[in-house]
This record gives structure tokens, C-alpha cells and sequence, in this order.
């Protein structure tokens, strides 16, 4: 069932009027102010770009928080990703860290697409303080995106980059549409508090492995 607008309401009441550490209606707390990246990806698998990812958001763009939201599915792409509790599983045993969450909140939410979700969240948590996290290479086929626009336009931004990756998402479509928006490496603690659009490309050392490259060495089978 798709919440509705009474629903989306009631759950931010809800969410912001619970007892400290209560976690009501299976979403996460979050008080007002709050930093929060928001990762999301099938993680069919998780592996430890994810990890080195996450680690260097909540560092370089000075996070308070990271949250995974694991996906049902990638609209994306033809072939489904293994069961969600699995994937979920193996999340929670790569990335243990205090200041991450593992989520099934696009489950929970029954969104399929990044627009969708993060409209939601905002709703649900309207005075927290999102970044929309992903790698380079999301953000050279980001235009793509089922409302890609609106994304850039109402949370601000955080990309990383693996091996040869940082050009081709820094020429990118969206890259040059909004080239004034994009905010130096100086200020990517910036982010969280820019009001968009506000992105930031970072650089620096990567882990080089891919989930598609763990499943085709046979290490995961769905």
C-alpha cells in the first residue's frame, strides 16, 4: 500500500516526538539539524567500496550520520537483485560503525525510484539535513534518473570517485549543467548545510571492486 499524505504526516510526529533512542515505525531517529547521507544501491553484494565510500562521506563531508537504504530493486536494471533480508544480512555484517544504518526504508516507503524516496524522507524528517551520496560512476549515466533534475534540485550532492572515473563524472551531464553549483574541495564540509543545487566530486584513494565483479567471480550467487 502506498502511504499516504495522513500517514507520511503522522510518522514525522511520530519520529520526532518518540523517546530518545526509540526506534518507531521501523524508521530511524533522527533529530532536527541532523547531517545525514543517505547511500543508496541494491548492494547485491555489499563489499568494501561501499564501506570506504561511506567512511570517507561522513569524514570529508562532515556527516553525522550515513544510512544505506538497501533496495527491493533496481529499476535500472532487467535482472533482480538476491532477497532483500539477505542482502540486508550481509550489510550489517560488513559495516559496523556507530554512526551507520542499515535501512530497508524504500521497502517500507514502496518507492521505487531516488526522486520518490527522497521527497518521502523529507517529509517524514523535515528538518534534517540530506546529502544524496553515490560514486562517479552514477553520476555520468545520472541524467538518466527518473526525475534527475529534482534530485539536484532539493538535496545537495556528495559523489566519490574510483579509478578512472573522476572524468567521466566530472564531464558529465549533470556535471556541466550545473557546473555553478558544484562546491571545491575546501568547502565539502560544506555540503550538508548548502541549500541546493549544491554538489561536491571528491577525489583521493578508492577501493577498486564492484559487486558485479564479486558476482561474476562467482563469490556471490543470488
Amino acid at each position: 500500500m502506498q502511504p499516504t499524505s495522513a500517514m507520511l504526516t503522522a510518522a514525522s510526529c511520530a519520529v520526532r516526538k518518540g523517546k530518545k533512542g526509540q526506534n518507531l515505525l521501523g524508521f530511524p531517529n533522527a533529530t532536527d539539524g541532523l547531517r545525514v547521507g543517505l547511500l543508496g544501491g541494491s548492494f547485491d553484494p555489499p563489499h568494501a567500496g561501499h564501506v570506504h565510500i561511506t567512511k570517507q562521506a561522513l569524514r570529508r563531508f562532515g556527516l553525522d550520520r550515513v544510512w544505506w537504504l538497501v533496495s527491493p530493486g533496481n529499476p535500472l536494471k532487467p535482472v533482480g537483485p538476491a532477497p532483500l533480508e539477505r542482502r540486508m544480512a550481509a550489510c550489517r555484517e560488513i559495516m559496523q560503525h556507530p554512526k551507520v544504518e542499515i535501512t530497508d526504508l524504500e521497502s517500507k516507503l514502496t518507492t521505487r525510484y531516488t526522486a520518490d524516496t527522497l521527497q518521502k524522507l523529507q517529509t517524514i524528517y523535515p528538518r534534517v539535513n540530506f546529502v544524496w551520496l553515490m560514486g562517479a560512476d552514477n553520476l555520468a549515466s545520472f541524467h538518466k534518473w527518473q526525475e534527475w533534475e529534482w534530485i539536484v534540485e532539493n538535496v545537495p550532492i556528495g559523489i566519490t570517485s574510483r579509478p578512472g572515473e573522476y572524468l567521466q563524472g566530472a564531464t558529465s551531464k549533470m556535471a556541466q549543467k550545473y557546473s555553478q553549483a558544484r562546491i571545491p574541495f575546501a568547502g565539502a564540509k560544506t555540503l550538508p548545510l548548502q541549500p541546493p543545487p549544491a554538489w561536491c566530486l571528491l577525489g583521493g584513494p578508492t577501493v577498486d571492486i564492484s559487486s558485479t565483479e564479486i558476482r561474476e567471480n562467482g563469490n556471490w550467487k543470488r
